[in-house]
């Protein structure tokens, strides 16, 4: 009799236990709400990890990268050798020659070449490059090249090459190991600049070249 007092003590009425049950309904949506919204993000973030590790490999993949070297022939003629390492092909503009101790360009070939990705395009320079250092010369001379990549113009960084002239004849010409930096798009002047994939160097100018020149002398003195 004491029991069954007990149980009939802990009866919760009918309608009570209906209230509680949108209460209920409500916590266990709520939690699965959040569990929801946890595995969205967490899928959201590989997505973005996706697309950036996507991007990168399109970038290293089809980034115009051009590599120059500067070879001796003979005593009297030297190669300049342009290497596309990357897949797009590009159409060679404009090749420039100077010596460090220059702040502008000596000589400036023009050209109209395409260059297909992985091939190598050469031409045989002795004479302006004689023409660039002079009849006694030694030191480093540096190669750049303006081309076209998917309809926009492109700049490599300044190639070096260690050269000895002597009497007007091309002693030695070794390139040097020094790291270059990525190409650089050169945009014209306006009211819209994109930087897709390269770095802009529009409206830097000759400033920019004459900090170059200040930077390079005072390598070659520490050296």
């Amino acid at each position: 009799m004491h029991t069954l007092q007990m149980v009939n003590s802990f009866r919760v009425p009918w309608g009570t236990l209906m209230s509680y049950i949108p209460v209920i309904a409500t916590i266990v949506t709520t939690f699965f709400s959040i569990v929801l919204a946890r595995a969205t993000l967490r899928q959201v973030e590989a997505t973005d990890k996706g697309l950036a590790l996507a991007r990168e490999e399109f970038e290293r993949e089809w980034n115009p990268d051009l590599h120059i070297k500067l070879e001796r022939v003979s005593s009297e003629e030297a190669r300049v050798i342009v290497t596309n390492l990357a897949k797009t092909s590009v159409l060679l503009q404009l090749l420039q020659l100077r010596k460090l101790s220059h702040a502008m360009p000596f000589e400036r070939f023009r050209l109209n070449d395409p260059l297909v990705g992985g091939m190598t395009w050469s031409q045989e320079m002795g004479k302006r490059i004689l023409a660039c250092t002079g009849y006694e010369f030694e030191g480093p001379l540096a190669a750049s090249v303006t081309f076209y990549a998917a309809g926009r113009m492109y700049r490599t960084d300044w190639f070096r090459a260690q050269i000895v002239v002597r009497e007007g004849r091309i002693v030695s010409l070794e390139p040097s190991t020094m790291p270059s930096r990525r190409v650089r798009q050169v945009e014209r002047k306006g009211p819209e600049r994109r930087r897709e994939f390269v770095q802009d160097v529009a409206g830097i100018g000759e400033v920019e070249e004459t900090g170059e020149n200040t930077e390079e002398k005072a390598s070659a003195a520490g050296a």
